[in-house]
């Protein structure tokens, strides 16, 4: 007979979206949550999600906390992370005073990387958000150090092989140029790690800027630099098509 995995509180408690599991843990001691009717103060008390009554101050998982759903153009320079080991600024610097609840990153974008990036409470349209399998086309505006030709753009959907990984693009075309360096738009239909740098380097390009412009039909548009929004439910929905 198969039995339910068990987890411990903490976890639990991160994984419904509600808070880190740091701040999870914060508030298990500090007896803000209940199992079946009594107050446990062990962040590592194992349950089964599902088949046990948890209250945060009184309420269930469920109405625990609003589910909310932001979209940010990140700044360069800041690392996709709650807290940073090196003591770098993160990109929760830009949701200071907000009063915002716990929100996760959706996807990253890596700290000299810049524009949209997505955040919510909710794990389970997170997962959904990110899964290859929705299909999900992410577009970048690159400015890199040369003036591509046209054997050049066709080389980045044919692709390479970098550290046995192989790398592509869906679709790359030339923005605008100066004398030196221009604008690429490129479009990616998998989520690998620097995988634009990472094909340009391979090619001896260097990448100057990245930006993402838009995932799936939603823009970055004209929101500003360090500034978040919600998402509307059209937007929602249009994600999830």
């Amino acid at each position: 007979m198969k039995t339910s995995p068990r987890h411990g509180l903490a976890r639990v408690l991160s994984k419904c979206g509600l808070c880190s599991r740091t701040q999870a843990a914060q508030w298990i001691a500090d007896g803000r949550v209940e199992v079946d009717g009594r107050v446990v103060r062990d962040p590592e008390f194992a349950i089964v999600q599902g088949r046990q009554r948890v209250l945060v101050d009184g309420k269930p998982l469920d109405q625990a906390q609003q589910r909310r759903y932001v979209m940010l153009n990140k700044p360069r320079g800041l690392v996709t992370t709650a807290s940073d080991e090196r003591g770098r600024d993160t990109v929760y610097r830009c949701f200071d005073g907000a009063g915002l609840p716990w929100l996760a990153p959706v996807g990253r974008l890596d700290k000299a990387s810049e524009g949209l990036l997505l955040f919510c409470n909710d794990p389970q349209w997170a997962a959904r958000i990110t899964d290859p399998e929705m299909g999900l086309d992410k577009t970048y505006h690159v400015q890199i150090d040369t003036i591509p030709d046209e054997r050049t753009l066709a080389a980045l959907l044919d692709g390479v092989v970098d550290a046995g990984e192989p790398l592509r693009a869906r679709s790359a075309r030339l923005l605008r140029s100066g004398e030196k360096n221009a604008w690429v738009e490129v479009i990616l239909d998998e989520g690998r790690n620097r995988q634009i740098r990472r094909l340009f380097s391979a090619m001896g390009i260097d990448v100057l800027r990245l930006v993402r412009v838009a995932i799936g039909a939603l823009q970055l548009g004209e929101l500003g630099k360090g500034q978040w929004r919600e998402l509307s439910v059209e937007e929602l929905a249009a994600l999830q098509r």
